[in-house]
């Protein structure tokens, strides 16, 4: 549970996707990223790769963009000691990829709790995309990705109370597919008792968390879904800070 000191700390950017059509890699974000970690005069990022298999490609894949931005990049994987890596960290950011390889990976290593504690205690910048936004929730369970390991537990960071869909997509009535929408697989979910809300991100959709602020920024806005109401609509702009209570 998130005490309310914890949630004046933290200060979270959680992107749907790290590319979106017709831009680079983080491009479409860059202003957003920039201005975030501003504030906190980072200076330095730590990049936690484990959601795909080569950290050194990886790496190097985010460094440019990042570099362009202003921020040096150092892979946690490089570390002598990655738990070390976490407590001297000015800001941790955590790519996509596959979600449950990524979660695996932190529990493997005991980052969980070290992470959390920099997060919601210390208020380091944390930013994730697509994988690295689904641990930053409550669990992986609304992930699009297969399962190709399995972590101890799909419950994650819950640096937020609720869950994520990155990269949702809405149904497309013009369409020739007959399998089961994105919104008819979160509303399955939610056919289990206790589980959270999910807020469905488009792609070019961002999540931004300050204390207990929580916005819709980016190009595209994002679908709540709950277990009580009808899914809602958010612009781009708007607040969705109940989510946090």
């Amino acid at each position: 549970m998130i005490s309310r000191m914890m949630a004046n700390a933290r200060r979270i950017l959680l992107l749907s996707s790290s590319t979106v059509h017709g831009s680079g890699y983080l491009e479409y974000a860059a202003g957003h990223i920039k201005e975030f970690l501003q504030k906190s005069k980072v200076k330095t990022i730590l990049f936690v790769p484990y959601a795909l298999k080569d950290h050194n490609e990886y790496l190097n894949k985010v460094q440019g963009p990042l570099k362009q931005l202003g921020y040096a990049v150092e892979g946690i994987h490089e570390a002598t000691n990655a738990i070390d890596a976490i407590k001297k960290a000015e800001a941790i950011y955590i790519g996509g990829g596959n979600t449950f390889l990524l979660l695996k990976t932190l529990y493997d290593l005991n980052l969980i709790e070290p992470i959390k504690e920099r997060v919601l205690k210390d208020g380091i910048p944390y930013i994730g995309s697509s994988a690295g936004s689904n641990v930053a929730t409550a669990s992986i369970n609304t992930t699009n990705d297969m399962p190709i390991v399995w972590p101890p537990t799909l419950t994650a960071l819950a640096l937020v109370p609720f869950n994520i869909n990155p990269h949702y997509i809405d149904f497309d009535p013009d369409s020739k597919h007959k399998g089961e929408t994105r919104e008819e697989r979160i509303s399955q979910y939610h056919e289990i008792p206790g589980s959270p809300p999910v807020l469905g991100l488009r792609e070019g959709a961002i999540l931004q968390v300050e204390g207990d602020v929580a916005k819709i920024l980016g190009t595209y806005g994002a679908k709540l879904f709950t277990v009580e109401n009808q899914p809602q609509e958010f612009r781009v702009g708007e607040e969705v800070s109940f989510l946090l209570k």
